[in-house]
């Protein structure tokens, strides 16, 4: 592969706003050159592999990773903790712990049903389940054989997305999840989105009590 194509492939990952797979950079570059380009997925890793050792080389503060079945350029995880500090994005789609507990146990579990889920959680889920299907994170993935034939959930590249995984079998094992649980940084994390969940509800009943005053007044 002629070396002109590292840095068109550079740029289509660098212009995708999601993770681009091989085959869509192969199809653009057909597009452009010709159906007779010879160029393969494993030209395009390679050509991956070499733009990320150009990377290292430069000390860049970035790298293309490979998620949710495509390519995508990213921070490096030193770099997290700034980036955290300024990206909202993710305050915006913050889960609460019992829609992180719910999407675990379908994410471990899956493919499975709401009874099956709500035996493992001891509650309904209709709400959790629903929130989780409004943010993509999970879908419906068809319908069971027994009684009833209940829908069956599953995760989707999103939630890969969201969780920075390239496939389900990265998440973590329960072993390395009883590690992480015991991490400096995630007792951090854990205290100040609890912090944020307490002062967003201080809020909300702050609300609820001034327009029930407004009423009253209006009364």
């Amino acid at each position: 592969m002629d070396k002109i194509y590292n840095s068109i492939i550079e740029a289509l990952i660098f212009a995708s706003e999601e993770p681009i797979p091989a085959s869509e950079i192969i199809k653009g570059i057909k597009e452009i050159d010709g159906e007779d380009t010879k160029i393969t997925p494993n030209d395009v890793e390679k050509s991956v592999e070499e733009l990320n050792q150009k990377f290292e080389k430069e000390e860049n503060s970035f790298h293309i990773i490979k998620i949710a079945n495509g390519y995508l350029f990213a921070t490096k995880s030193e770099y997290a903790k700034y980036i955290g500090y300024l990206s909202t994005e993710k305050t915006k789609r913050r889960l609460s712990q019992a829609a992180v507990e719910t999407l675990a146990i379908i994410a471990y579990k899956q493919p499975i049903t709401k009874p099956e889920i709500e035996t493992i959680r001891g509650v309904n889920s209709d709400y959790m389940i629903n929130t989780l299907l409004e943010k993509k994170l999970i879908t419906i993935k068809g319908r069971a054989d027994s009684l009833g034939r209940p829908l069956i959930y599953g995760t989707t590249d999103e939630f890969l997305m969201y969780f920075g995984l390239n496939k389900i079998s990265d998440l973590p094992k329960p072993r390395e999840i009883e590690e992480i649980m015991k991490d400096a940084d995630f007792l951090e994390q854990k205290r100040k989105i609890m912090m944020n969940e307490i002062e967003e509800k201080l809020e909300e009943d702050t609300i609820t009590v001034n327009t029930s005053d407004h009423d009253s007044s209006i009364e």
